[in-house]
């Protein structure tokens, strides 16, 4: 008991101290304005933008304030406890060693400052790494752990029905969450909270988020990779993101992602079963963000946006596409060979085509999904020559098909499906098979399909094939990230490795109605970075029969440029064979030509959507914000019987713009925003569209 009062004293005492501001000894060096720096027992970690303050504790860190840099709100916590808890209680860590370092710019990552801090907590060992962007309100902290841990991780739910009614204060205490990634502990009782859950497996799911705002209030728990909280006081606010799977996928789910209790908030769930830790290895549990704004929903999303832009630099010349996977039409990999393949290359340059990808069919080795052969999976290094061209349909391998591409200036990209037998042991040969291939072709991109990520273990050995990838390409190669089925990444994991291929939609079984693909975009670009996402867009002209007569959503009662223009706020997807295309299809390679102009240019600002949500008959759309006086927006007016409308923007009210188009049916004109930034746009027919770029004047 004297103990406990000793470290409860010495924990008041420093938080006391911890003061606004320090300067002085142990400052590291700086990456764009960011610095960290231990002194005596104060961690501070921080930027231009933000900072966070720690009590050392053994290096079992204590937050006692986050400052927003640039509202000077600074929020000091009210009660401290470790930030990081895998098991009760949490005194002071052991044997703590602290270093830090500027990290310096590579292919994939923006240059950012590390602070690494390592402690013991009895026979486990704990390393946190904190990584600080110049350019970001927010500090992201992956976590590993070594050692042992006996004992079963607790359930983060507890059923509100199963506690006692409250009739004396100490009826509101409720059993701890034994695992906490983070948490802050914030001074008031106004807070508010908007919890953001997701889902992929998207074969299955076209409802792809759901939001649900809270008033803080006793002790309850959520599910999501995102919490916005905001104080109802001054309008200052903080968010966490969860950079985990979707909540329904993740491993070793508890139930919820965070905990909510009055102004208290964690982050909880780490993905790891005590069975996962052992004293031979670094096991990583899931990692989370945790970022600072003031004002309304554009200052809190585009904080996030800031942060998730630096987890993978955006090289335009790497990842910028404008791709064909002949896939969307349903032959599978019956047809799929040179002749066809350079065939297809010449259509797909009529159009603008940038990536022509040969989905399944183009290796040796047979597929479940094959139209041809009974395939299989399973023990595919049974056949070392499972992922070769098939001599057969490639009798020259595909160097004819690479050169033609490269003549007509098109990349070529493979589909690939890993090895997931044993929780994917084979990795290395995985690994070894796309090298070859970027070696001997130079494809760089790659869609990975067939993902199962069971348990740790499998998601370790996932991770090692994506590196060694990456690491022997330089870092060239793109993944595509298939989320249309299984136990996967989702929205905010492996982001670092490429984009993400959203959905798969056929006409051949009615189940492509372009609003549902513009909706699911629209609804997630406002938390994902649009810019992330592969979106399909299909040939109109097949199929028309197997929707019901009279359908007004059908493909059909859409022209090919405007369902061309619903992937344009993301990466364009023509899932489609380009020798079904009818000639007036090719009408749409200028529009596909100015897209290619501005597509860059408008990927790198935060794309949000603006409008209402897309149901057939709104006016909705996207607004990419460059900077605070010039973007683009992208504005749809589907089947609604009005030829003009006021749309809900993020142009401030009051703001007077020009708006000059870029493509589509609009023309030019000048605006003032009005309440809520609805501006009034026009357009002459329903279901068309137009991209504008727009100047603050």
């Amino acid at each position: 008991m004297y103990r406990k009062l000793i470290i409860f004293m010495s924990a008041v005492l420093t938080l006391i101290s911890c003061k606004d501001t320090a300067t002085g000894v142990g400052t590291a060096p700086m990456v764009s304005g960011c610095y960290s720096r231990l002194e005596k027992d104060t961690l501070t970690i921080g930027n231009s933008l933000i900072e966070r303050k720690f009590v050392w504790n053994g290096g079992n860190l204590m937050t006692c304030s986050i400052t927003d840099k640039v509202s000077g709100k600074i929020h000091r916590f009210v009660k401290l406890s470790p930030d990081f808890v895998m098991t009760s209680g949490g005194g002071s860590g052991q044997d703590a060693v602290f270093s830090s370092a500027d990290v310096p710019q590579t292919a994939v990552s923006p240059a950012h400052h590390r602070v690494t801090v390592t402690f013991g907590m009895g026979a486990l060992r704990i390393r946190r790494e904190f990584r600080i962007y110049g350019n970001s309100p927010a500090i992201a902290c992956d976590t590993w752990l070594k050692g042992s841990l006996t004992g079963k991780l607790a359930s983060a739910v507890e059923n509100n029905a199963d506690r006692k009614n409250i009739e004396f204060a100490e009826d509101m205490s409720s059993r701890p969450v034994s695992a906490v990634l983070d948490r802050v502990s914030l001074a008031g009782n106004h807070w508010h909270a908007r919890a953001v859950e997701f889902w992929d497996v998207t074969d299955w799911n076209d409802n792809l988020v759901a939001v649900r705002d809270i008033i803080s209030y006793q002790k309850n728990s959520y599910r999501g990779n995102l919490l916005f909280m905001q104080d109802g006081v001054d309008g200052s606010g903080l968010f966490f993101l969860k950079e985990a799977p979707c909540s329904s996928v993740q491993l070793e789910y508890g139930g919820a992602d965070f905990i909510a209790d009055f102004g208290t908030f964690s982050v909880t769930g780490p993905g790891i079963s005590t069975s996962d830790i052992t004293p031979d290895k670094w096991t990583e549990v899931y990692s989370c963000a945790l970022g600072v704004w003031t004002g309304g929903e554009l200052e809190a999303l585009t904080a996030l946006r800031k942060y998730q832009k630096n987890i993978r630099r955006h090289v335009p010349e790497r990842d910028e596409m404008v791709m064909m996977n002949t896939w969307g039409d349903r032959s599978q990999d019956s047809k799929v060979n040179e002749t066809f393949c350079l065939a297809e290359l010449e259509k797909a340059a009529r159009l603008g085509i940038t990536h022509f990808q040969i989905d399944d069919g183009w290796q040796v080795g047979k597929s479940p999904n094959s139209a041809v052969a009974k395939g299989s999976f399973k023990n595919i290094w049974d056949n070392p020559d499972y992922w070769t061209p098939d001599p057969v349909k490639y009798p020259h391998g595909l160097t004819p098909i690479v050169d033609r591409a490269h003549e007509l200036g098109i990349e070529i990209g493979l589909w690939f499906n890993p090895s997931i037998q044993n929780d994917f042991e084979d990795w290395q040969k995985d690994a070894d098979a796309l090298i070859r291939l970027y070696r001997e072709y130079g494809i760089k991109v790659f869609k990975i399909d067939g993902l199962n990520i069971p348990n740790k273990k499998a998601e370790q050995n996932l991770r090692r094939f994506f590196d060694a990838v990456s690491e022997a390409t330089d870092y060239q190669v793109v993944f595509n990230l298939d989320v249309t089925a299984g136990r996967r990444g989702g929205y905010h994991y492996f982001n670092e490795y490429g984009n993400i291929f959203l959905e798969n939609r056929y006409t051949d079984w009615g189940n492509y109605y372009p609003y549902h693909t513009l909706r699911n975009l629209w609804q997630l670009s406002k938390y994902v970075p649009a810019e992330k996402l592969q979106i399909e867009f299909l040939n109109r002209w097949r199929n028309a029969d197997r929707y019901p007569a009279g359908d007004p959503f059908s493909p059909e009662n859409y022209s090919f440029g405007y369902l061309f223009a619903i992937a344009m706020a993301g990466q364009p997807l023509a899932w489609m064979e380009a020798s079904n295309l009818p000639e007036e299809a090719y009408g749409i390679s200028s529009l596909i030509s100015v897209y290619r102009e501005v597509m860059n240019t408008m990927h790198e600002g935060v794309i949000l959507p603006i409008g209402e949500e897309p149901s057939g008959r709104s006016w909705t759309g996207f607004q990419s914000l460059s900077d605070e006086r010039s973007g683009y927006i992208l504005v749809f007016r589907e089947a609604d019987p009005e030829e003009s409308s006021e749309v809900r923007t993020w142009l401030p009210e009051g703001t007077r713009a020009v708006f000059e188009p870029v493509a589509g049916d609009g023309k030019k004109f000048r605006a003032t925003a009005g309440d809520d930034g609805r501006v009034r746009f026009a357009l002459p027919e329903e279901n068309s569209f137009a991209l504008y770029r727009y100047e603050v004047r």
